[in-house]
């Protein structure tokens, strides 16, 4: 399973002055856990049908022309751009950035720059590959105050407390 996941949940109509009336498509995006929507025209979702046929084979996309602006054919249009999106997210195990910039997707490049990871004049395996290293760990919570048999209290959470609770105490 992809680790991203879209869906469009709703649409809605507008109009200004400059320009005829026009639909825009929310977006719902699910990756790692983290949701965020972004809305876009018709129009967008034909942009990016042009730019992906030059580097994949995307899946047909709704028709451009609509003939009547009535709920039930906006409907079908939505559920044809979710699936369009879905297929796209399916058939493609590394997906585009341009998908990714279309869905506001922060990506990473698949080989980092070596500089990036503190080398210049290496490129090997190792170096190219970001990893992550825990910064701190507590083996319990540190906002407790440490129990009365722990040799090493600690000062600074006693000297707050001790500020807060009794200010005109001394210290020891």
């Amino acid at each position: 399973m992809h680790p991203v996941r879209v869906s469009i949940p709703s649409f809605r109509s507008e109009t200004n002055s400059i320009e005829k009336g026009y639909t825009v498509f929310r977006v719902d995006v699910l990756m790692n856990g983290r949701q965020h929507a972004v809305e876009k025209r018709y129009s967008e979702f034909h942009t990016l049908h042009k730019m992906l046929k030059k580097s994949i084979k995307p899946p047909e996309i709704p028709s451009k022309h609509v003939r009547n602006w009535v709920p039930k054919v906006l409907e079908q249009r939505r559920q044809g751009l979710e699936l369009y999106l879905q297929t796209i997210i399916m058939e493609n195990g590394v997906l585009p950035k341009i998908f990714l910039d279309f869905l506001n997707i922060r990506h990473f490049p698949s080989v980092p720059k070596t500089e990036s990871c503190g080398s210049f004049d290496t490129e090997s395996e190792e170096s190219s590959k970001l990893s992550h290293q825990p910064v701190l760990l507590f083996l319990r919570d540190p906002y407790l105050l440490p129990t009365a048999h722990d040799a090493f209290s600690n000062v600074v959470i006693e000297g707050v407390v001790h500020g807060i609770f009794y200010p005109d105490l001394q210290p020891r």
